[in-house]
């Protein structure tokens, strides 16, 4: 019985009742409950005093308190403040008492439970729900979590608050963390730009223009706006032109975080078109297939980690999204290049060495799995999830980089290194570069042409089943995903090189990053598209091989 504290937080935590049904301060919880039966200006008082403990579980009672989960229950001739397992429950749940955080029990002994709707809500008044905002404003900026408290601090000072403001200078002082600290500036400037004097409005503008905050404009510029309305007489020529001045360095400064998010984005977009491009370089500089149906695989390898994701959660709960993401991988991989196999030994084999035969041949495959997938999986897009370890972002000052996006370039990276050490280090790989530069002579050597096409093409369908499966976690999947990459791929090969892997790199990067810096100049994706295809046809005329032309005699 002396450990009975412990353990029942324990398996509250293990079978994942709610987190506010745990607390470790039994102080802060005697409060909490004292303040719940307590008259309206000893709650004011008790919720004042709260403040300083910064206890992230005062936020979550009083939150639940204003939305009406907090619940007062008769109970052996006492009123006692609880927290339901499940407020919006129609069925009898547990209820945990506020004070200690344990199951409230009859006399037996047996847990009792609660219907939430027919019990009794603890109320709150005008003022009380005054005191509760106010109460979690100022404990979100003593919150454990850096970023959390960053984005209390500048949501405090855009309140515009003497309290606020008061409460952020406190924080200034002892605050250790740079990212918050600039956020708390911030915060600050903000507040003293609306609710300060002239002398403090002056020095906030100019504060903000230092810090160079983004979120700051368009307070600075409805300053302008009101400064414009007043008389000659009434205009502070001083806040006019400190304002004036923060709003041009910060535009700049805006302007070029925008620049190297777009820079980001074209990257993303290339690593993409690297992956999905490779396999058809080393296909198409192999066996001179223009294959349309490669867009296909693109999205076999979505639906794999679809149906992966499905799987997975059917037979291992939710649990299973936080890691199928790594089975759905290996998956896309083998289910398109097994999609590719079939392809060549059914209609790529009867069509080499003529192009234009297997490009119509290739467009009928590209239809019929189009329309396979239609009957199968609908026509509509299909929901892929992420795991949590792929949401949310990395911040370099104002950049905001997201982890799926990082996740594909990073990946992306292995697949080139693995691709190269492949053709470069290994029997496979020499056979293939063999019967890429003659494939006459390499058979007469030994080298079994029939069997190298094969595996080259699924092993260039597999790559493209990759792709499918990062473009799962970053766009949508529908029977279509592949079409709007296929395109740019084929623009990569030419563009790089028949057949030659540093072309591929450097086309695809280069290809993606104009793509994205063109659209956000023009403004319009269909102007940027054309634009990057113009400057191909322009360099194709110069460059009819590409940036690295394949030296091979069967390529003429």
């Amino acid at each position: 019985m002396r450990n009975l504290g412990l353990i029942i937080p324990l398996l509250l935590a293990i079978f994942g009742l709610p987190a506010v049904a745990v607390s470790e301060s039994i102080k802060v919880r005697e409060k909490l409950a004292e303040a719940a039966i307590s008259s309206e200006e000893k709650q004011i008082q008790i919720l004042e005093s709260l403040i300083e403990s910064g206890d992230p579980f005062i936020a979550k009672v009083l939150i639940a308190w204003r939305r009406g989960e907090l619940f007062l229950i008769e109970h052996e001739g006492s009123t006692i403040p609880v927290l339901l397992e499940n407020a919006d429950s129609k069925e009898p749940v547990k209820a945990f008492a506020l004070k200690n955080g344990k199951v409230l029990n009859g006399k037996s002994g047996k847990k009792l439970t609660f219907v939430p709707s027919q019990q009794k809500a603890a109320e709150t008044t005008r003022n009380l729900r005054a005191q509760i905002k106010k109460t979690t404003d100022l404990l979100a900026i003593l919150n454990p979590n850096p970023k959390l408290r960053a984005e209390a601090a500048f949501k405090l000072g855009s309140q515009g608050k003497p309290e606020y403001l008061t409460a952020l200078k406190n924080r200034e002082t002892v605050e250790d963390n740079p990212k918050v600290l600039k956020k708390i500036k911030e915060g600050m400037a903000i507040s003293q730009l609306r609710i300060g004097d002239e002398k403090q409005r002056i020095q906030a503008a100019v504060n903000l223009g230092e810090l160079r905050c983004i979120a700051s404009l368009d307070s600075l510029e409805r300053i302008i706006r009101e400064q414009e309305k007043l008389t000659k007489g009434e205009k502070n020529i001083d806040l006019i032109r400190e304002t004036s001045k923060a709003i041009k360095i910060i535009e700049v400064h805006k302007d070029w975080v925008n620049k190297g998010q777009t820079v980001f984005r074209g990257i993303n977009y290339g690593a993409v078109l690297l992956i999905v491009s490779l396999g058809l370089a080393i296909t198409f500089g192999l066996m001179g297939i223009i294959n349309m149906a490669h867009g296909e695989m693109i999205a076999v390898g979505g639906y794999s980690a679809y149906l992966m994701q499905k799987w997975m959660t059917g037979f291992f709960g939710p649990e299973a999204l936080q890691w199928y993401f790594l089975l759905a991988i290996p998956f896309a991989f083998l289910a398109a290049a097994t999609v590719g196999l079939l392809v060549e030994r059914s209609v790529i084999r009867f069509l080499y060495r003529r192009p234009l035969e297997s490009l119509l041949a290739t467009w009928g495959v590209s239809m019929i799995l189009q329309q396979c997938f239609r009957l199968y999986f609908g026509a509509a897009n299909v929901q892929v999830n992420s795991p949590d370890w792929l949401i949310g972002s990395v911040s370099v000052g104002d950049m905001s980089f997201n982890y799926n996006r990082l996740f594909v370039i990073a990946f992306a990276a292995v697949i080139v290194l693995g691709t190269g050490l492949l053709m470069s280090k290994t029997s496979l790989g020499l056979s293939i570069r063999a019967v890429m530069q003659n494939r006459d002579m390499a058979a007469s050597m030994g080298i079994r042409t029939s069997r190298i096409r094969m595996v080259t093409f699924a092993f260039g369908s597999g790559l493209a089943g990759l792709a499918g499966c990062f473009l799962s976690q970053i766009d949508n999947v529908g029977p279509e995903v592949g079409s709007k990459y296929i395109i740019d791929s084929f623009m990569v090969v030419v563009t790089g090189g028949v057949g030659n892997l540093l072309g591929t790199i450097t086309a695809a990067l280069g290809i993606g990053t104009a793509d994205r810096m063109l659209e956000a100049w023009s403004d319009s994706p269909v102007v940027g598209k054309v634009l990057v295809l113009s400057a191909i046809i322009i360099f194709l005329q110069a460059r009819p091989g590409g940036l690295f032309a394949a030296n091979s005699r069967s390529l003429d």
